[in-house]
């Protein structure tokens, strides 16, 4: 396994283990975790590990057009009993994803250090967020990075029952993204339309 250096640059794909891993070690810098996305790669590890950098052979997606809404959903969604919001409260989002309990486990995974990271890449407006709340409180969203027309997903949190999911289409409707990078096979969001494609596919989107 190849460890990185001060150097902002990453292996070449060749090198990925067959869990997906492309490297360890690096910081998350704002210009690194740019490059990292730019070029297909993410950061997964937890509290107390070294930073490991990912890059699967198969790769979780979502074409916006291809978005499956349920007729519940859409009901739901009519009421409009949810506000949805862009950007206004980033630090709550994330803050309620790396804390919120989940039955899967995942969400730990968000260390302070990463918590950090993107909240400094959302000043720099790179790192953005949905927000869906109900009678003034926050009780849904989502973030990720915002890469030319691909929206990098990475983590979303619901306190109340389809907030997340709100989120979610509202993500894939807003007529913004030409794709959204959902990382790794979610059953969850497989409901809603995505699936997996090669990475080759993947990296010529996102560099197109």
């Amino acid at each position: 396994m190849i460890w990185l250096t001060d150097k902002i640059e990453f292996p070449p794909y060749e090198f990925t283990s067959d869990e997906g891993v492309i490297a360890l070690g690096g910081d998350l810098s704002a210009e690194r975790l740019i490059y990292a996305y730019k070029n297909g790669i993410f950061p997964w590890f937890s509290e107390d590990d070294p930073i490991v950098w990912y890059c699967p052979f198969e790769r979780m997606v979502l074409f916006p057009h291809e978005i499956k809404v349920s007729k519940s959903m859409r009901k739901i969604i009519n009421k409009k009993e949810f506000t949805i919001t862009e950007n206004t409260a980033f630090e709550e989002v994330i803050y309620n994803c790396k804390n919120i309990e989940r039955s899967d486990g995942f969400g730990t995974w968000i260390t302070d250090d990463m918590e950090q990271a993107y909240i400094n890449l959302h000043k720099k407006g790179v790192a953005k967020s949905i927000e869906v709340w109900l009678n003034n409180e926050l009780v849904g969203g989502l973030y990720g990075l915002e890469i030319n027309n691909i929206f990098c997903g990475e983590s979303m949190f619901s306190n109340v029952s389809n907030a997340s999911k709100v989120a979610f289409i509202h993500l894939a409707t807003n007529k913004k993204y030409e794709l959204i990078d959902c990382q790794i096979y979610n059953e969850h969001l497989a409901s809603l339309g995505a699936k997996e494609i090669d990475r080759e596919l993947f990296l010529s989107l996102l560099k197109r």
